[in-house]
């Protein structure tokens, strides 16, 4: 329930409104699996939940990427090195990496969801040879809203790993696909029936994709999001991110779709 203040080791800048925050993990580092949250809190302003999106196989640092878009975000946006927030957490459940020993992989990100991601794809890559194919299937709003575009350039370099981004909209300096993320996915290389699929982004992107990859033939019980949705508290207690009979918080963020496929069809939901 108390939050531990930690101090930030490093800024940086990903776009004109995200951040990524690498914290003092502790003297005994920080141990979480991908796809789990922290409750951050500045001091006299707030707390909120942003998932870890920091290196599991590395408990020496601690890694949020925060976007500015509301009191609490934008203190933790503004946050330099030397400055203290306060961290409590791990919470939540994390994508099901070591279940899919043997199967192909696809990892479809739209916007700040490249960030709950990010870990997965890590621990995927520290494993690589325990899976089949895996394709990473990346969209944002512009080339100026790309997160990671590093990393993004060296995961593209690998033989071992197929990448593709697109943009909604872009300017004649972009050379690469114009369009949803959803357009994407008819090129992946994947075998449907042996295929778990990792989803994190806006509702609306979730949706399709998730209709895109049924209509694919990826098993309902083998598609996996995330679904942070207006959780506040992490503990299951206020009841912000209740949907259906489970609290996002305590009992997610992460879930099979054909677990709660039937209450994100419902529109009160």
């Amino acid at each position: 329930m108390l939050p531990v203040l930690r101090q930030v080791l490093r800024r940086r800048r990903e776009t004109q409104d995200t951040v990524t925050l690498t914290v003092d993990p502790g003297d005994e580092g920080f141990a979480f699996a991908p796809g789990q949250f922290n409750m951050l809190a500045v001091p006299g302003v707030g707390e909120v939940p942003i998932s870890i999106s920091g290196n599991p196989e590395d408990p020496r640092r601690l890694v949020h990427t925060v976007r500015a878009v509301g009191p609490v975000t934008r203190a933790l946006a503004r946050l330099r090195p030397g400055e203290t927030l306060g961290v409590r957490g791990p919470f939540g459940t994390p994508w099901p990496v070591a279940e899919q020993t043997g199967r192909d992989l696809l990892i479809v990100a739209g916007g700040l969801g490249l960030a709950p991601l990010r870990p997965a794809l890590y621990q995927i890559l520290a494993r690589r040879r325990e899976f089949g194919a895996v394709e990473v299937i990346y969209g944002s709003r512009s080339p100026q809203d790309l997160l990671y575009r590093g990393e993004l350039s060296r995961w593209r370099g690998r033989f071992d790993l197929r990448v593709r981004v697109t943009v909604d909209a872009a300017g004649p300096d972009w050379r690469g696909p114009v369009g949803v993320v959803t357009t994407l996915i008819p090129q992946a290389r994947f075998d449907p029936p042996y295929t778990s699929a990792l989803v994190c982004g806006p509702g609306v992107m979730m949706r399709f994709t998730v209709a895109e990859l049924l209509a694919r033939g990826v098993p309902g019980e083998r598609i996996f999001v995330s679904l942070e949705r207006n959780m506040q508290c992490g503990l299951g207690l206020c009841g912000h991110c209740q949907l259906g009979p489970v609290f996002v918080c305590k009992d997610g963020p992460v879930f099979s779709y054909a677990r709660v496929k039937k209450w994100l069809q419902l529109r009160e939901i």
